[in-house]
């Protein structure tokens, strides 16, 4: 794991994933290739008629709207939607380097998670790449509010994200998570963890054009204030884990992994992407920072074959 925390890592082989958006409605196919060193996650809209748009940069300052999930601009009057659960699965693992590849304009919403996307980059492993790994470190605090809602960057010597949620319904409640990142506890932890969403709120969000593609196979519904999904939760605050999964996922439209604490309460896709721009808003508040100038200690995640063709290069150059 020492090796894969310093150096760069992309996917060892492509993976493929067909769909539908949760908004949408629309068929979709989505395919993750292994990227060069240095790219991070870039994406590329294709069309039936053989025509492309991109690649361009995942960032934050491609996104268009916030309303339920985060929505890009890639170029040439052409948006995707809900790209954060795969950009979080990505991120959570570690991966730093991905080209995306989509046939709509939504990111397939699979089974409401990460779990998905996490499990098919297991399957193939990553390969580690020669340049050192970089992050972003927080050197001065910033929040941002919306009324009692908030979302911080703050300096810490690790990568933690301290989220709580607070809902009017008792099925939800008022609920808090505090990860401390590492890959190992992402696959374990937060990748499995689905949206949610409230029936009461269906109809005028269907005829606004969004969670037409919604069910109870890829979403948690509350109804009446009790969970209708026949198999009930898969974790008891399954919740705010969900909400840590999107703050992973919309984090990484930074460019780099953060060093720091993230902390949210009420907290979302709009303050999750403000909280980027204020960062990034003033160059006294991060730096560009070398994994070997950091104090890194990742739990590795054991069972992700690691492609390591590049030993020897790595050795030539120490």
């Amino acid at each position: 794991m020492q090796r894969m925390a310093m150096r760069q890592c992309t996917l060892a082989d492509r993976v493929s994933f067909d769909g539908f958006g949760v908004h949408s409605g629309l068929p979709v196919s989505l395919v993750i290739e292994p990227a060069a060193p240095d790219n991070g996650f870039t994406i590329t809209r294709e069309y039936e008629d053989g025509r492309y748009v991109g690649p361009v940069s995942i960032h934050f300052s491609r996104i268009t709207r916030t309303t339920l999930c985060t929505t890009i601009d890639i170029g040439e009057s052409t948006d995707v939607e809900t790209v954060e659960h795969v950009v979080s699965a990505l991120s959570g693992l570690g991966v730093d380097n991905a080209h995306l590849t989509i046939t709509n304009t939504e990111c397939p919403i699979l089974d409401g998670s990460a779990l998905p996307f996490v499990k098919a980059i297991k399957k193939v492993g990553v390969t580690i790449q020669p340049q050192i790994k970089r992050f972003l470190k927080v050197k001065r605090a910033v929040t941002v509010r919306n009324d009692d809602a908030f979302a911080a960057l703050e300096p810490y010597n690790g990568r933690v994200l301290d989220l709580e949620i607070d809902f009017d319904s008792p099925a939800i409640g008022r609920q808090r998570m505090i990860f401390n990142w590492s890959p190992k506890l992402y696959d374990e932890r937060v990748a499995g963890a689905r949206t949610f969403g409230f029936a009461h709120h269906r109809t005028a969000l269907q005829q606004a054009g969004y969670a037409l593609g919604s069910s109870l196979e890829n979403s948690i519904l509350v109804e009446n204030d009790q969970v209708i999904n026949p198999h009930g939760l898969r974790y008891e605050d399954e919740f705010v884990r969900h909400k840590l999964l999107d703050a992973v996922g919309d984090l990484a439209l930074g460019g780099l992994p953060i060093y720091g604490r993230f902390r949210s309460y009420k907290g979302g896709h709009k303050l999750n992407s403000l909280v980027l721009q204020s960062l990034f808003a003033s160059q006294a508040n991060y730096e560009v920072v070398a994994a070997d100038e950091l104090p890194l200690a990742f739990e590795a995640l054991e069972d992700l074959p690691t492609d390591l063709r590049v030993d020897a290069y790595l050795r030539s150059v120490g």
